[in-house]
């Protein structure tokens, strides 16, 4: 069962069939691909991406939601809490497609989850783990109160992608939830 979160504007929920096709051609647009996995991912692949999500959740107990629009119900991508194998830490991560880049959704979702996590997981530190030329990831970590942290390449088919991990500690969380 996976849980969902409600904030001003978007509900993070469970993965629903209908939202292949939005998360597909997401993932098959360059730009959103581009420090995923490099290319644009194929309907195949982003079937296949789609359930590791879903499965995330069953074998970690978190995982990435699906973010709805509560004005339209538009699917517009993934925010989450994500910890694959070979992962530094327990990750807050984000994925909108491109038409709702800029609208301070992914900051929205990715606090929502953050909390989540803080207050679920019993967590030290979250990290992002974020390509070192994704300023507009990087701009989003530092919002949250992340800061810049060691290099941690990632390996995804074959391929790897030089990133840093961001991270905050419980501490640093709780003192901007608190001001």
């Amino acid at each position: 069962m996976i849980p969902s979160l409600t904030t001003e504007r978007l509900v993070l929920r469970g993965w629903r069939g209908d939202d292949f096709e939005p998360y597909a051609a997401f993932l098959a647009d360059p730009d959103v691909a581009r420090y995923l996995s490099g290319e644009p991912m194929s309907r195949t692949d982003a079937w296949r991406n789609m359930a590791m999500m879903v499965g995330h959740w069953s074998l970690r107990g978190f995982g990435m939601w699906a973010v709805e629009r509560k004005e339209d119900r538009a699917f517009i991508g993934r925010v989450g809490l994500f910890y694959p194998e070979g992962w530094p830490a327990l990750e807050v991560g984000w994925t909108l497609g491109k038409p709702y880049w800029g609208r301070g959704y992914a900051t929205e979702a990715a606090r929502a989850a953050m909390a989540y996590g803080f207050l679920t997981q019993g967590l030290e530190r979250i990290v992002s783990v974020i390509h070192i030329d994704n300023k507009p990831s990087q701009a989003l970590a530092e919002r949250l109160g992340e800061t810049r942290g060691p290099r941690h390449d990632v390996v995804f088919a074959g391929r790897t992608f030089p990133s840093e991990v961001w991270s905050i500690s419980r501490a640093g969380w709780l003192a901007l939830t608190h001001k």
